[in-house]
């Protein structure tokens, strides 16, 4: 049988849930990022950026809980989103060429991510049971 794994993520910069969608149900994978402070901000008149930049081992960790995703949304606030579909493009394009999408979100319940993502790919909630 030929499964298509579908699945959508929202991230920051201080966390990405990575959702594997099904009709029966979803699989949540919370990935935080190591990286401690708050956001940098850039200083008038002080030699250098003060931007921290793209976080590798963090996007590499969620990479890796992608898995085996045939299509991905990738959403979230801020850059972090654009971050990561750019570090996909230039590390893992075997990845990068399932991205359907990119889309800006603030921070919605996860059941208000799963129900977008069921309607992006059009998911309908099939209810099976043993007789």
């Amino acid at each position: 049988m030929n499964d298509h794994h579908q699945g959508i993520i929202w991230i920051d910069h201080r966390e990405a849930k990575v959702f594997h969608v099904s009709a029966n149900g979803q699989e949540p994978n919370i990935v935080e990022s190591k990286a401690h402070g708050r956001h940098l901000q850039h200083k008038a008149n002080v030699t250098g950026s003060s931007h921290r930049g793209v976080d590798r081992e963090f996007f590499e960790r969620v990479t890796r809980a992608l898995g085996d995703l045939d299509a991905l949304v990738i959403t979230g606030p801020g850059n972090a989103k654009l971050e990561l579909n750019n570090y996909l493009a230039e590390q893992h394009p075997e990845v990068a060429h399932r991205i359907s999408a990119v889309e800006a979100l603030d921070r919605p319940s996860d059941n208000a991510l799963m129900t977008l993502a069921k309607r992006f790919y059009k998911v309908e909630q099939l209810t099976h049971r043993a007789h």
